[in-house]
């Protein structure tokens, strides 16, 4: 099994000595620096690199302002209408699946690495990657985290500067740090 092959089984790999791996992220890492130094006004052109970046997102039903970044970019699916703010991490060395209709708020972070807690196997450059996943109709403010195994349910909103440890259910409100439910999306209620 290649370190690859591990990543994308969820088991231990070795991240940050894997030539393969490390050619694969600087490949990306450097579109990503090529799509956020192409001005916003050259839609086609953002488009093209974002293509690249992302090949199982259909690019022209989302928006994605820059800065943006991927880890890997081929881990990443997002549904139709969904829209990324500005400085957007995606650290896909699992599956990051964002629904349909989602809103992520600007300087959000999706973290699927999970690091040993030993120093000699973390040093060696060991990790495993759990998926996240989020429903659609999820709306995610700003300054937001979300941590390696996390799924949050459809139609749920995430309060800004949150650290989202664990599964959120569907249809509700919440926030803090820990994260936790505050209380239940009413569709009688436009605001919260």
């Amino acid at each position: 099994m290649t370190e690859k092959d591990k990543m994308l089984a969820g088991e231990w790999y070795n991240a940050n000595f894997d030539e393969a791996l490390i050619e694969e992220r600087m490949t990306v890492k450097d579109l990503c620096c090529q799509f956020n130094q192409t001005l916003p006004s050259r839609l086609k052109q953002r488009l093209e690199i974002l293509r690249q970046i992302l090949p199982n997102v259909d690019v022209e039903q989302v928006e994605i302002l820059s800065p943006f970044m991927v880890d890997y970019g081929y881990n990443v699916q997002m549904g139709e209408g969904s829209f990324l703010n500005h400085n957007v991490y995606l650290m896909d060395c699992a599956e990051i699946k964002i629904g349909k209709k989602c809103f992520i708020g600007p300087n959000c972070g999706f973290y699927t690495a999970i690091h040993p807690m030993l120093i000699e196997p973390r040093n060696e450059g060991l990790e495993m990657a759990k998926p996240i996943e989020l429903a659609d109709n999820i709306w995610i403010g700003a300054d937001v985290t979300i941590l390696p195994g996390v799924k949050i349910g459809e139609g749920s909103v995430i309060g800004a500067k949150s650290l989202v440890s664990k599964d959120i259910p569907a249809g509700v409100l919440a926030f803090g740090n820990p994260c936790r439910v505050v209380k239940p999306i009413l569709e009688d209620r436009l605001s919260i």
